[in-house]
């Protein structure tokens, strides 16, 4: 099943993600490459393409996990969990309807 990953980031989260990006993104190729991600991207703190120095307000993840459990567990061990970048995480099921 699918799960919804979705995360705040703090204030002035741009430095803990910098910390971070390299090992989140290689947890998300990963997951890719198993042919369990349907997509990841995080959230501008701005209405646009470039987040530029306002950086983020969050991500969303939406990956196939055999539980909940087994979704929130990936989520925790997040590298942007372990830098301080998030300041709340939720984890949902979610199904997918369209396309």
């Amino acid at each position: 099943m699918y799960y919804a990953i979705i995360s705040e980031d703090v204030e002035d989260s741009v430095a803990p993600r910098q910390e971070g990006r390299e090992a989140h993104i290689a947890r998300l190729e990963q997951l890719r490459d198993e042919g369990r991600l349907l997509l990841a991207g995080p959230h501008p703190a701005v209405d646009g393409e470039d987040a530029g120095p306002a950086g983020f307000t969050g991500s969303l993840v939406i990956a196939e996990f055999p539980s909940l459990d087994d979704a929130r567990a990936w989520a925790d061990a997040d590298p942007y969990v372990q830098t301080g970048a998030y300041a709340s995480v939720t984890v949902k099921p979610f199904k997918r309807v369209m396309p």
